[in-house]
């Protein structure tokens, strides 16, 4: 409402500086792109080009791990000819410039990613490390390899590319103004330019998150509802949901943010549905007894 933002209320009044926090991979780049992309005016051509290069490393970074799953999971190509394509996949994006691809690699992609064990082994995603990104194939733009292909904003959105440091962004949203500013000027009182922070998520990057806590209005947790079922990419021995509780739990707990409001995000609700319906909840919370739907 207006009369949060008024005058008198000196804390809004003094400029809005949220900070998204969470584990790895809980979806806080990308809300801050989607923010970006609603309150602003999105990723202009030049932008979202820049960004292809991102999108294309996580494509064959994607499809490369599945394949490589298949053997260790013990699951056939659907097609004989594909196992040709796999192992002139593993020559080709060895010996590709990062962040490109070419139009023979981006046909090996679409051949494989259309392949019945290449999906069964893709279903079976949290039994291996995979990113959400990983449904690019189906999903890139025709011209994937083209030097001319530029993406969709959209698949600006998900680029899963690891958040190290911290990164500003701004934009305005009704009466409040989120706008990057100097990371010095973040101190107790700071009267300054509202800042918005998503910081980096796994665990060597949560060492610098205390830069930006100290005068921030609010904490923005993010927790990947989809992450029930997997375990870190760090350490494999940890579950994720379990990190980011016990993670939400030192945020909450610690005397530096009595002051600081806490709102817990709960994100990836599309994925969360899909996957309840064939992975378990019982493999996080071995003493849940209801139903699976």
């Amino acid at each position: 409402q207006n009369s949060q933002h008024s005058p008198g209320n000196s804390r809004c009044s003094a400029g809005c500086s949220p900070c998204f926090a969470g584990a790895g991979e809980s979806g806080k780049s990308t809300i801050v792109k989607q923010m970006k992309i609603i309150h602003e005016d999105g990723y202009s051509e030049e932008e979202c080009r820049q960004y292809r290069a991102v999108v294309y490393s996580n494509t064959i970074q994607s499809i490369v791990a599945i394949v490589r799953a298949m053997g260790r999971l013990r699951i056939d190509f659907g097609h004989p000819a594909r196992a040709d394509d796999a192992r002139q996949l593993f020559v080709l994006a060895g010996s590709a410039e990062e962040g490109t691809m070419t139009a023979e690699l981006a046909g090996l992609i679409q051949r494989l990613w259309s392949d019945p064990g290449v999906q069964a082994c893709f279903s079976r995603s949290r039994e291996y490390q995979l990113n959400d990104s990983a449904s690019y194939p189906s999903s890139c733009p025709k011209g994937m390899g083209e030097p001319w292909m530029v993406p969709d904003p959209g698949l600006v959105s998900f680029p899963g590319v690891e958040t190290t440091g911290i990164v500003e962004t701004h934009f305005i949203f009704k009466d409040l103004h989120f706008q990057g500013g100097a990371i010095p000027a973040l101190h107790k009182g700071n009267t300054g330019p509202s800042l918005m922070f998503d910081v980096g998520g796994q665990r060597s990057e949560r060492k610098k998150w205390i830069h930006c806590f100290e005068g921030v209005t609010a904490i923005i947790f993010c927790v990947a509802l989809s992450d029930y079922d997997l375990v870190l990419a760090e350490d494999e021995e940890m579950n994720r949901m379990h990190e980011s509780m016990k993670l939400f739990d030192s945020i909450c707990n610690n005397k530096w943010f009595t002051d600081t409001s806490i709102i817990l995000f709960l994100n990836k609700k599309d994925l969360f549905e899909e996957k309840i319906r064939k992975s378990p909840l019982t493999i996080c919370y071995p003493e849940y007894s209801g139903t699976g739907s």
